[in-house]
């Protein structure tokens, strides 16, 4: 499958708003709107965006219901936000490149992760408007798949071994346009740090938390976190959120231990 038409087959609600700018830009700057046979495929990416609801009429309809976020969707916006990340500290250092990339292999596999790397670069040399991309995406994706966005997020900005104050700067200011609530923000960040009360930050509680607090806690962050809520973005994403699930059990059974019950 060529890169156009992978476009054009991949992405709904995206393709409209600040990311819809941002995606058309790039598609202008790749050479790939000949096919094998020499037939334009731009046209016929465009033919179905237009097949599409348009994001104003998503929006409306996200005030009675919001829409839920299919892959294609959750995978721009994430390609989007990595690259707000990767420039956070003013140095586009190798190794996070190379973990956007290995990151859509593992989920996607070698083709895909490909189209999206290609994406991906495009994406990367355009001038992001932060605020408004991360608007759009609050406005139009549910709140597990919002999370899961932060906790990759995370990854990527540790991905050269240390995670430096502009980009935790960064992904906080992403975090609140996306709607994610302080305490959200502190248990993923807990979970790519090593300190004496990570367990109690995961679980989003203090250390003077009763057992029965942990307890409740702990059933609080697992629901949240469930790699079921992911599911409609599919298996992929499903594996890829058991990281955070497995991190609030590993927490759990660490205050478990500490505590003795």
């Amino acid at each position: 499958m060529s890169f156009s038409k992978w476009i054009g087959a991949s992405l709904g609600w995206s393709f409209g708003g600040p990311i819809g700018a941002i995606i058309g830009l790039v598609l202008g700057s790749i050479v790939d709107s000949i096919s094998d046979n020499g037939t334009p495929l731009l046209g016929d990416w465009q033919t179905k965006q237009k097949q599409r609801p348009t994001y104003q009429s998503r929006k409306q309809t996200q005030r009675q219901e919001r829409p839920q976020t299919q892959p294609g969707d959750f995978e721009v916006s994430l390609l989007v936000l990595a690259s707000v990340v990767i420039k956070a500290d003013g140095i586009q250092d190798q190794r996070e490149m190379d973990f956007v990339r290995q990151y859509f292999v593992n989920m996607y596999g070698t083709e895909r992760a490909n189209h999206a790397f290609k994406l991906f670069k495009g994406i990367n040399q355009q001038q992001i408007p932060v605020r408004q991309v991360c608007i759009q995406i609050q406005q139009m994706m549910d709140h597990p798949s919002r999370l899961q966005l932060l906790h990759f997020l995370f990854g990527i900005a540790k991905a050269d071994g240390m995670v430096t104050d502009n980009e935790v700067t960064q992904i906080y200011t992403i975090s609140g346009y996306l709607g994610i609530s302080s305490r959200d923000f502190e248990s993923i960040k807990a979970m790519f740090y090593n300190s004496s009360d990570n367990a109690y930050k995961i679980l989003e509680i203090t250390k003077d938390a009763t057992v029965d607090e942990i307890k409740a806690a702990y059933r609080t962050m697992a629901k949240k976190y469930h790699p079921d809520k992911v599911m409609h973005l599919g298996e992929e994403h499903r594996k890829g959120a058991e990281e955070k699930f497995r991190q609030v059990q590993e927490a759990y059974e660490k205050l478990q231990k500490e505590r003795r019950f």
